[in-house]
């Protein structure tokens, strides 16, 4: 299971999301919600219509006044209640098998004799930096259509993705082209380290351009840039350990 465990996490999430778009279509719709009300209860009377709406329990609520309407029934409520509970716990699993894989033992250490390093760290920042560049664009998109069809909780989940996604494709393009001597581990920590700081940096910097939450294009060059930067650290980092190690051992 823990070998599973990013698809494991992946699965969770993308669970999650289908359970806010269920949820969001159960509701009245975001750009007309009167109409849907007046549709759903055609012989309502009231002085005004006020929709108010909560996402767990899921519930929605059609008030006009006189009269208040369950949009959503009590059983359906229920239901997608009982679905968020164990899509949840599925996916808070999933990320504790991830967290654990973070902490197994290093595995076997793989050397830098015979590999062209320079060579290996432009391979490691074209990769990188080109799936990082067509991660973020493609999210910069889907991102709208999850903050509008599945609401808040659908853009968190959206959010949560993509970090997920960004660290695996660190750590995949790391384990192949990763600095020198390392192992699977280092690896993970690394790409698990360039995934995060590449987001947090987009979604600072969207938030404080108060285009936050639907991210505009150039938040693709952007992660880009801040992954390059995290990426050569890593590699500076090890060379000035590797370089201590070996004038240890001569001296």
């Amino acid at each position: 299971m823990r070998r599973r465990a990013g698809s494991v996490f992946l699965l969770g999430l993308l669970s999650m999301l289908g359970w806010s778009l269920a949820v969001s279509a159960s509701m009245p719709s975001w750009f007309d919600p009167d109409r849907d009300c007046m549709e759903a209860f055609p012989l309502a009377e009231g002085d005004g219509l006020r929709i108010s709406t909560q996402w767990l329990p899921p519930d929605a609520v059609c008030d006009y006044g006189t009269e208040v309407h369950q949009f959503i029934s009590p059983t359906r409520s229920t239901v997608l209640t009982i679905i968020f509970v164990l899509t949840a716990a599925f996916t808070a699993f999933g990320l504790y098998c991830v967290l654990r894989r973070l902490a197994e033992p290093p595995g076997i250490l793989r050397s830098a004799e015979a590999v062209n390093l320079r060579t290996r760290r432009l391979w490691h920042l074209g990769i990188g930096g080109g799936l990082t560049f067509l991660a973020l664009g493609l999210y910069a998109g889907a991102n709208v259509f999850a903050a509008i069809l599945g609401g808040p909780p659908g853009a968190v989940v959206m959010a949560a993705t993509m970090v997920a996604g960004l660290a695996a494709l660190a750590t995949k393009v790391d384990r192949g082209n990763g600095p020198l001597p390392g192992t699977a581990r280092d690896s993970r920590r690394r790409g698990t380290v360039a995934g995060l700081v590449t987001y947090a940096v987009v979604f600072v910097v969207s938030v404080a351009s108060g285009k936050f939450p639907f991210y505009q294009l150039w938040i693709a060059p952007l992660g880009v840039a801040a992954y390059l930067i995290v990426v050569g650290l890593q590699w500076s980092r090890l060379s000035r350990t590797t370089a201590t190690a070996t004038a240890d051992l001569v001296s």
